[in-house]
């Protein structure tokens, strides 16, 4: 398994994924990836291009609530065995390892429902965190929720500690989280 920068190549394994009922987006979920595909549909080489923002240049983001965002610097990975196992994510703010109060944690993944529990998810997360020591990021912090041990077990695999349980803002719903740190000074 290794980490792919989104290429047209590997588009339609992506668009497939999708069409099987996958979302990258554990919050909107079917919502997310009816989005994604309609993208994909009106403009492919847009939709890759847009999986990689270091500049932020891209659109605002739109919250779960419908509430509009500045995008942050940051890209997506692509999860690759030879398909599309799913993605990894990393973002940040130049300067700081801080992250707006809307912004949840530095990374976010998700893995296709049947390539879960081959360890893609925790391997996925080992392979990123020299990109965002790479980036200047001294930590990524990263949050789950309270219920999703699979996720908490990935992290803690890859050495994230318990920062502490938060509530999630009312944009994400006001639920209860878990947030995890990684240090990258190591």
């Amino acid at each position: 398994m290794v980490l792919a920068w989104p290429a047209m190549e590997h588009l339609a394994s992506y668009a497939a994924a999708l069409r099987r009922g996958w979302s990258p987006d554990n919050v909107r979920g079917a919502a997310a990836a009816r989005d994604e595909l309609a993208r994909i549909e009106h403009d492919p080489t847009g939709f890759v291009a847009a999986q990689v923002d270091r500049e932020a240049r891209g659109e605002p983001v739109t919250l779960p609530d419908g509430s509009v965002v500045a995008r942050l610097p940051g890209y997506r990975l692509w999860i690759w065995d030879g398909e599309l196992c799913g993605v990894i994510g990393l973002r940040w703010q130049r300067g700081t390892g801080a992250l707006p109060p809307h912004c949840l944690g530095h990374v976010g993944y998700s893995v296709v429902p049947w390539k879960r529990q081959l360890g893609y998810a925790s391997s996925a997360l080992r392979q990123l965190l020299p990109l965002a020591k790479s980036e200047g990021l001294p930590y990524v912090d990263i949050t789950t929720d309270v219920d999703n041990v699979p996720s908490q077990r990935v992290i803690e695999v890859c050495g994230g500690v318990l920062l502490g349980e938060f509530m999630k803002p009312a944009a994400f719903g006001g639920k209860p989280g878990l947030r995890f740190r990684i240090d990258l000074a190591r």
